[in-house]
């Protein structure tokens, strides 16, 4: 496989909105809340939009070895790349860690990480706890209500960036749109929920039971570390990149790399972007970016 470009696939959860249809994501639809940007999943798997494979699925396509020896490590694809748009608060929850999801639910768990991409006034983002709790407290505060309470909210502004690890309670709230690198996976506990209902009048499914044995209790302190990476963990490394001209993107000898442009257009090789596309790249490959704007580069570890 050489380098394409991809069509994500789109995700109307009830609270979306939509800021991704004004770039051609999802207009078939009356909102959109997430654009799969990279996704190798059987039932969401991203389209490529160029080249000889044009009109396939990306699941479809891709082999061990346009993906690399990270395969070795991994029984299936190990990347998940979105963009969200949260017109409304998302709902507050929890991932577990691999170590309690291969025994409890034969998953993996989830890593991720958000950079935002805009923000409305005011808005921002429930991370974490704000001082170090019990188990007994946090359960007696989600059936009163009053979770939020004990989380921390931080207001955001573009280019700022929160890495969620597994056990940290964390909600996206109403008027930011972002981009999330994670472990591909979907497994999710889901804490509190504002006491909506879904399309057929039915509360949305919690998983407090679960969720209260993978919480990490202590209080959340985000890093102010400096470094050149947004995330730089066990699973995936990621960075942003601004150019004006020629900028060249390299997959080592170990993994693929994904990048999605925030903004800007030009070429990529004989392909043409513009903001919010995504591409991949398989591994030991490299291309060539003529152009102007500002690229978010994610790759396996």
């Amino acid at each position: 496989m050489e380098l394409v470009k991809l069509k994500p696939a789109v995700k109307d959860y009830i609270w979306g909105g939509n800021y991704f249809q004004k770039f051609n994501k999802g207009l078939e639809l009356a909102r959109v809340s997430e654009c799969w940007e990279l996704s190798v999943r059987d039932n969401d798997s991203s389209i490529i939009v160029s080249g000889k494979d044009e009109g396939k699925r990306l699941v479809d396509v891709i082999s061990r070895e346009d993906i690399g020896p990270v395969m070795d490590r991994f029984p299936y694809f190990p990347l998940l790349i979105k963009l969200i748009d949260a017109k409304e608060n998302l709902s507050v929850q929890v991932h577990p860690s691999d170590d309690y999801a291969l025994k409890y639910e034969n998953s993996f768990g989830k890593s991720e990480m958000w950079h935002i991409i805009s923000a409305d006034e005011g808005s921002g983002l429930y991370v974490g706890l704000n001082k170090d709790y019990k188990k007994e407290d946090i359960e007696k505060a989600l059936k009163e209500g009053t979770i939020l309470e004990c989380l921390n909210f931080f207001k955001v502004k573009p280019g700022d960036t929160f890495i969620i690890n597994p056990g940290t309670i964390h909600a996206i709230g109403k008027g930011v749109r972002l981009i999330e690198i994670q472990q591909n996976s979907n497994l999710t506990y889901r804490l509190y929920d504002y006491n909506r209902v879904d399309a057929n009048g039915n509360p949305r499914e919690l998983h407090i039971k679960k969720a209260l044995e993978v919480i990490d209790y202590r209080q959340y302190k985000p890093s102010n570390e400096k470094s050149e990476y947004l995330a730089n963990n066990q699973y995936f490394t990621v960075k942003e990149a601004s150019f004006d001209g020629d900028f060249k993107i390299f997959a080592n000898e170990n993994s693929f790399v994904s990048f999605t442009f925030l903004d800007g257009d030009g070429m990529v090789n004989d392909i043409p972007f513009k903001q919010y596309d995504t591409f991949f790249l398989p591994h030991k490959k490299e291309c060539l970016i003529k152009g102007k704007g500002r690229v978010v580069i994610s790759q396996v570890r």
